[in-house]
């Protein structure tokens, strides 16, 4: 069987694992701990390639328990029990170290059957996610188990992973292998912090040269090879949400060129939906009433993404983006409501004004007769001074104007209007 050559390259002592400084740096906490020697129950949570079974796996060597793992992926109920009847074996004698990677497919039943020999000590849990632990994992599971983090590894760690790999093929194949400096670069920023990725890029580049006498690798085959491996996108994950929250603050933030990157983002993943929504949610609520006829512009440019789909949608996406990004900001109209929500969720104004209701007749009951409802447009600038409010939040204000252009000029008129001059 031919080992992937990440398996090949597994560390042999924690400075030998590239990423992760401020989890494995000298004197870090989790550091500290493997050092101890006493490993507690721990969660790694990070996308795929970061160097979570890596770490487990060195735990696992260092550590002389008696070692397993599983894949939630094909672990079953039975697979979970023989693991746990091996604790009153010979071999469990000092307890099992078990690594459970991708825990999030265990459904609740299947965690809950671990639970008793965690919490006793005889089973030591490392498992793996790269969903929020928060969502996925069974809160039992959680309150006993420590989670760490682990993020993307930086293009400069990833070199290092590629050095290394370059000189274990050279020794293995008994050849020189040559990547230029621009290969080198392309595979670290290409393969988005995932050094699995990278490694596996640079075997397939060794492979597609391997009749040459020396190994040549250049920047054009390495881009051949790893073009797309840098989209890192999960539409029912973390990072999903992370790319379309990152995109709308952005937008909000007015920076155009972060936008269009998470834009790009989007459409390389072929989300259009994400990509629409968010665009005009935002034109309502953080353009809003600075700049009314924003809306309709953007909701034309929708439109036509939708009509045209991709590749063309990104087209007037971009034209809507940069827009929204450059146009002047206002809050104002989602504080408003927001504010009148509150109001109604506390149960605050339930009976309508008289002068407001939809009444064609009078009960007996009544002493005053009529609706009194004055009609703005039979007075001067179609205003008349009338209570809209219930009584019991009569003179209450959702609505502040906006420091804007737009805002402050609807101020102006109706303060001339209602002679308030404020």
């Amino acid at each position: 069987m031919n080992t992937p050559l990440a398996d090949r390259l597994r560390p042999e002592s924690l400075d030998d694992i590239v990423g992760q400084k401020e989890l494995l740096a000298p004197g870090r906490p989790l550091r500290k701990i493997i050092e101890s020697g006493s490993i507690p129950n721990l969660i790694f949570y990070g996308p795929s390639g970061v160097g979570k079974t890596t770490l487990a796996t060195y735990i696992a060597r260092i550590t002389n328990r008696s070692f397993k793992k599983l894949n939630g992926t094909t672990a079953s109920t039975a697979d979970i029990k023989e693991i746990v009847s091996s604790l009153n074996t010979f071999e469990g004698l000092n307890g099992v170290l078990l690594y459970l990677d991708e825990i999030q497919y265990l459904n609740k039943k299947q965690q809950q059957t671990l639970l008793e020999f965690i919490e006793n000590g005889s089973i030591t849990l490392i498992a793996s996610t790269t969903e929020n632990p928060y969502f996925y994992i069974y809160n039992a599971i959680l309150s006993r188990s420590t989670v760490f983090e682990f993020r993307p590894v930086e293009p400069d760690e990833i070199l290092k992973a590629i050095d290394r790999a370059i000189r274990v093929l050279s020794e293995e194949k008994g050849k020189e292998i040559v990547f230029s400096d621009e290969a080198k670069t392309h595979i670290c920023s290409a393969c988005g912090g995932d050094v699995r990725k990278s490694l596996n890029a640079v075997e397939l580049c060794v492979l597609a040269g391997e009749g040459e006498e020396v190994i040549t690798v250049d920047e054009e085959l390495a881009k051949s090879l790893t073009q797309r491996s840098g989209a890192r996108y999960d539409r029912d994950g973390d990072s999903h949400y992370d790319v379309i929250s990152a995109y709308q603050k952005s937008m909000r933030g007015s920076d155009v060129d972060a936008a269009l990157f998470y834009l790009a983002r989007l459409v390389e993943a072929g989300d259009l939906i994400s990509a629409c929504r968010r665009l005009v949610v935002c034109a309502c609520e953080d353009v809003g009433l600075a700049y009314p006829q924003i809306v309709p512009i953007v909701k034309s440019c929708v439109d036509i993404a939708m009509q045209v789909g991709f590749p063309e949608a990104r087209i007037p996406l971009a034209d809507a983006v940069i827009m929204v990004c450059l146009a002047p900001k206002s809050n104002s109209g989602v504080n408003a409501i927001t504010a009148a929500q509150e109001d109604v969720r506390a149960g605050k104004g339930q009976v309508v004004p008289r002068q407001l209701q939809n009444v064609h007749a009078d009960g007996e009951e009544r002493d005053v007769k009529g609706q009194h409802y004055l009609y703005p447009h039979s007075y001067p600038n179609h205003w008349i001074p009338q209570q809209y409010l219930p009584d019991d939040i009569a003179g209450h204000t959702y609505y502040a104007f906006g420091d804007n252009k737009t805002e402050q000029a609807y101020k102006a008129y109706w303060d001339k209007i209602k002679g308030n001059q404020k």
